[in-house]
């Protein structure tokens, strides 16, 4: 039997994602060597550092800076998701920044494709269901970045804590989208 997880007790993490993409429409995904999600991809991001109030922003420009070698303008990025997960792995919650760089991005401009958090590789969008991805990415938060590339905004709340995902879409600003809706397990 799994011991009972005392979730209050568990820190809170605040990250971004960075989905990057070429002329092709290839996302760039990181093959992660570190945790969280060692030996699986995701797109590049990392833990913003509040120490110093850093912004979702800054904390974007600066992870794509740190693991692509790419200075991304100010206005080349935009927020298009929010999520918060409730007791990921049972060790975390999150609350993570999806962000999009919204040109696209010169695979020859990427200095090293790897480094100390793993290898970097192009990947077409339709390949992406097939890699080693975290449930939750996989599940919810791929869905609805497909739904909402290029345009409109989501927020979404995963909860972790039981044996299946439970996730609400709180909201989103594409109506056309098909992608996971409100209050969804399985």
């Amino acid at each position: 039997m799994t011991p009972a997880v005392d979730h209050g007790a568990l820190p809170y993490r605040i990250a971004v994602l960075c989905y990057l993409y070429d002329d092709a429409g290839r996302i760039l995904m990181l093959h992660r060597l570190k945790a969280p999600n060692a030996g699986m991809h995701s797109p590049i991001g990392g833990k913003l550092e509040v120490v110093i109030g850093e912004g979702p922003h800054d904390c974007a420009r600066r992870e794509i800076m740190e693991e692509a070698g790419l200075d991304i303008p100010p206005g080349d990025i935009r927020l298009m998701g929010l999520v918060s997960e409730t007791a990921y792995q049972k060790e975390t919650h999150w609350l993570i920044f999806l962000f999009e760089v919204m040109r696209p991005v010169d695979p020859g401009a990427i200095p090293r494709m790897s480094f100390d958090e793993g290898s970097l590789r192009w990947v077409d969008p339709a390949d992406v269901p097939s890699l080693d991805l975290p449930e939750t990415d996989r599940r919810v938060m791929w869905p609805l970045v497909l739904a909402h590339r290029g345009g409109g905004f989501f927020m979404v709340h995963i909860d972790c804590r039981g044996d299946d995902l439970v996730w609400t879409v709180h909201e989103r600003t594409n109506p056309g989208a098909d992608a996971a809706r409100a209050h969804h397990p399985r």
